[in-house]
Formats: C-alpha cells, sequence, structure tokens
C-alpha cells in the first residue's frame, strides 16, 4: 500500500488518509480482517503527524471500515468492506444514468446503447 500525503493539497492530511485507506479497502489492496500499521509507525512512515493518523482512524472507524481491538491493533471491516462497494455501486449507477441521458439526447436509444455494450463496442 502506497500511501502518500500533500501538505500543498487543500485537503486536509487526515482526509487525503482517509481517501486513500478506503481507495486501498475497494481496489481489494486491504482486505477484511487485514491489519493496519499502528497509528505511530504510519504517522513516523508517512513524516506526519500522529493526531492526523489516529483522526483518520477515528473517523474510519466510526464509519465502520476499521475497528480496533485493544492491544491488537487496528483492523479492515468487513462491514466497511461491503458498505464501500454499495456506495461504488450508487456513484457508478448515477454516472450511468448521467450517461444514458447524454446518450437519448444526441438521439441514440437505449436499445443501441444496450447493442453495443453487449457488443463491446463502447
Amino acid at each position: 500500500m502506497n500511501l502518500i500525503l500533500s501538505n500543498s493539497s487543500p485537503v486536509p492530511l487526515y482526509e487525503q488518509l482517509e481517501q486513500q485507506l478506503k481507495a486501498a479497502i475497494r481496489s481489494g489492496q486491504l482486505l477484511p480482517g487485514q491489519p493496519l500499521p499502528s497509528i505511530r509507525s504510519l504517522a513516523t512512515a508517512l513524516a506526519t503527524s500522529i493526531i492526523t493518523v489516529k483522526r483518520a482512524y477515528d473517523d474510519l472507524e466510526k464509519e465502520g471500515y476499521l475497528f480496533t481491538t485493544p492491544g491488537k491493533g487496528t483492523f479492515v471491516s468487513l462491514d466497511g468492506v461491503a458498505d464501500l462497494a454499495e456506495a461504488h455501486l450508487l456513484q457508478l449507477k448515477e454516472e450511468l444514468s448521467e450517461l444514458l441521458r447524454s446518450f437519448e439526447d444526441a438521439g441514440i436509444s437505449r436499445t443501441e446503447v444496450c447493442r453495443l455494450i453487449r457488443d463491446r463496442e463502447i
């Protein structure tokens, strides 16, 4: 997992970390039950503060993407993976609806769009 934080980004560092961890979970780089680095070790590796990493971990835990077991560490939650997949599917459906409207505006029927997809022409 390659995490990169940018001090010049307008997005706060903890949010950058949250977004990248969510992306890693969504892509399968981080699997359910997989341990994450300790807060201290990740802060050192990213050259950022412990508070930044703790905030990201805490937010992701509140959202259900991570869980912490005292004395053992922080892990990827199965619930978080399912929630991310559901959110990603919802986003894709919205994008598909917009794309279908664009086809309709161009005078291309849904039947023709289905044929193009079936024949893998788009």
